[in-house]
């Protein structure tokens, strides 16, 4: 086999795996910026670790039914508290949610204080195993993500559908490629192609998404990084400069 047929076969399922979270977290991610509620992801990413690590307490293995249940259900609660924080207290539903982020993230830690692997879970909740993944795991968050996707492009992120759809979208992600990379996905590709609009800002933004996770995971394979972090990296620089671009481009066409 030749070096780039080893390197197709080592992240095809990887990237498999990036392609569909791209999928639900370019247009997540723009519904996100527009409301300015921007670390919900991280409040509701890191809640759902918390029930992940509640299950790992409770002896079951990551994977299992139980862990699914208790991180969706989790998952599910941040969002309703979430949703509760920008109907009641609109003023500082920032701080609040930056505070249930610190607790989440407090109370996972707590939990895995006694446990002797507990900071290698720790280190697959955050930073993920995008390596790792299998198929069998991209199908069954295929089935989770394709009926997320028409109901979102079908009937609209509504107020209370969005925050079902984030919280039942998250749970997946987070224990697909990690905290970190949920937020990065979520985030990055939303403020680069924050200045365009309709399918103009949807195209570009799975573009960057896939570039990104072909570029980190190709990266992460060469230099032996680790490799959600390096695709964080990775959609951190091009888009950045994909900001630039799409800034000096409409600053060019934009009559004096």
């Amino acid at each position: 086999m030749t070096p780039a047929g080893l390197e197709l076969d080592i992240i095809g399922v990887p990237l498999l795996a990036g392609l569909l979270v791209v999928a639900t977290h370019i247009p997540l991610g723009r519904e996100v910026l527009r409301r300015g509620i921007i670390f919900i992801d991280l409040a509701v990413a890191q809640i759902a670790g918390l029930g992940v690590i509640a299950a790992l307490a409770f002896g079951w293995e990551m994977g299992g039914w139980q862990v699914q249940v208790i991180a969706a259900g989790s998952a599910l609660l941040g969002a309703t508290l979430i949703r509760g924080f920008e109907r009641f207290w609109p003023e500082i539903q920032e701080a609040l949610i930056g505070i249930t982020f610190v607790l989440a993230a407090a109370g996972g830690l707590l939990l895995l204080a006694g446990n002797p692997h507990g900071a290698e879970h720790l280190s697959d909740l955050l930073a993920g195993q995008l390596l790792w993944v299998d198929i069998d795991q991209l199908i069954a968050v295929a089935m989770v993500y394709l009926p997320v996707l028409l109901i979102w492009y079908w009937l609209g992120p509504g107020r209370l559908r969005f925050y079902l759809l984030f919280a039942v979208t998250v749970t997946v992600s987070v224990q697909l490629v990690g905290v970190y990379l949920v937020f990065s996905s979520l985030i990055i590709p939303a403020v680069a192609i924050r200045r365009l609009q309709g399918i103009a800002a949807i195209v570009t933004g799975y573009g960057l998404g896939t570039v990104a996770f072909a570029g980190g995971l190709l990266c992460s394979l060469w230099f032996d990084w680790p490799a959600g972090p390096t695709v964080v990296w990775m959609l951190a620089l091009l888009g950045g400069v994909l900001g630039i671009v799409i800034s000096a481009s409409q600053r060019g066409v934009t009559p004096e």
